[in-house]
């Protein structure tokens, strides 16, 4: 890639920042395919146990390249998400915070209730319902409204119990009186660690937008802060590489509140680098394409000092008032058929596209649950010559060419 694509005060920067060598293998990086990984939904499929696991992530394989995954029902099924890999670091977080509540480690925590708080698509959301305790209770959250559609989407196609959508902005949760045990801060970013996988990123950037940035995510963070419980833990991640928006925040953020950084124990070979910032050795986590198998990545996570007493912070956890929070959805609330049809490959692509379907003779009038492979798609309501279509309109896929066969994605796992 040209370098004259990127813009001047950004290399420059860039340059500075990830020294000589490092900054070398980034530039390098446009040169290659971006890595392609997706993540399979536990609820829904097994473990591959194949070579190409994305090391740092439980259920995560490297695809060898990219399929058409629109035109694959079973991604439609939540059977799978498609995740950019540096982005999945927070299972191997999750998973560590897990082995220090169960070892008894002080300062760990049993999340009950978690917060999802710049939420959209959904990626780390449904991650974060796959690692969690089951009766962790998730709100995942989005304040731009159309965000907050696609969130809502891929929420409910994952599937997972106590998983909640909503769309507001942080400062309503705030004034909600909610307290979380967990909060995820995936906080509006420049996008710096992007530009590889989306060049339209590249011609939004500019210094400008980065100072934007870093003042934004104090406000969005500081709103967290009051929602999250004594003794609970605060993830913070953008996904890009200047200091300010990163290094510079997270000793803000210490400096702030009373907050301590938590260690991650990382592998060597996973090449994640920490701070880069002169003067600050805080255990932070940058991914850099080039560096890792991934996009870019910033990591940090934060925990709030606990209560003097445990009945004082168990006090706080259902303290809510009701300016209620603006509900978009509920996995509680998916609707469903006790009476299930199997449908073919070129039936399961016809319903995903909204069209009508003619079931067998033999199915029963009224609600039922269209399955491709074993998995649900959503509802028809067949009315005998014919089944209404009542898949969301608004899901529906587009596409005109559809492939005479079905060419399955996971087995190439």
């Amino acid at each position: 890639m040209s370098n004259c694509k990127l813009h001047p005060e950004f290399l420059a920067s860039t340059r500075q920042l990830f020294g000589e060598e490092r900054f070398e293998r980034y530039l390098h990086s446009f040169d290659e395919e971006p890595p392609v990984s997706i993540r399979l939904n536990p609820l829904k499929t097994s473990p591959w146990g194949r070579p190409g696991e994305v090391p740092w992530c439980r259920n995560a394989y490297y695809l060898p390249q990219r399929p058409n995954f629109t035109m694959d029902p079973l991604l439609h099924a939540g059977c799978y998400y498609v995740q950019e890999a540096a982005s999945m670091f927070l299972d191997e977080v999750l998973l560590q915070m897990h082995t220090a509540y169960a070892n008894h480690q002080p300062g760990s925590i049993r999340p009950l209730a978690a917060l999802d708080l710049c939420a959209a698509p959904g990626g780390k959301s449904t991650l974060l319902r796959a690692a969690l305790p089951k009766d962790c209770v998730l709100y995942s959250n989005e304040p731009i409204r159309n965000r907050a559609n696609i969130l809502a989407e891929n929420v409910l196609k994952w599937g997972a119990p106590n998983h909640i959508v909503t769309n507001n902005y942080p400062r309503d949760y705030r004034a909600s009186k909610m307290r979380f045990d967990l909060i995820l801060c995936d906080v509006p970013c420049s996008g710096e660690g992007m530009f590889r996988k989306d060049p339209a990123t590249i011609g939004e950037w500019s210094p400008q937008n980065v100072e934007k940035c870093w003042q934004l995510q104090r406000e969005i963070v500081d709103d967290a802060w009051k929602c999250l419980n004594d003794g609970g833990m605060l993830i913070y991640s953008t996904c890009t590489f200047n200091t300010k928006e990163n290094e510079e925040n997270v000793r803000y953020f210490l400096e702030q509140y009373d907050a301590q950084l938590l260690p991650i124990d990382i592998q060597p070979e996973w090449h994640i680098t920490g701070s880069l910032l002169e003067g600050f050795t805080g255990p932070v986590y940058r991914f850099i394409p080039g560096i890792t198998r991934s996009e870019g990545l910033f990591m940090a996570v934060l925990h709030k000092a606990p209560a003097q007493n445990e009945n004082e912070r168990r006090g706080k956890k259902h303290e809510i008032r009701k300016p209620a929070l603006n509900m978009l959805a509920s996995t509680a609330d998916r609707p469903t058929s006790d009476v299930k049809v199997e449908l073919d490959y070129q039936q399961a692509i016809s319903y995903l596209r909204h069209e009508a379907l003619r079931l067998p003779d033999n199915t029963p009038l009224g609600l039922v649950e269209v399955c491709f492979q074993g998995h649900p798609l959503g509802l028809v309501k067949n009315i005998g010559s014919r089944a209404n279509n009542l898949y969301p309109k608004e899901w529906k896929i587009k596409t005109t060419h559809i492939p005479e066969t079905y060419e399955p994605i996971l087995s190439t796992v």
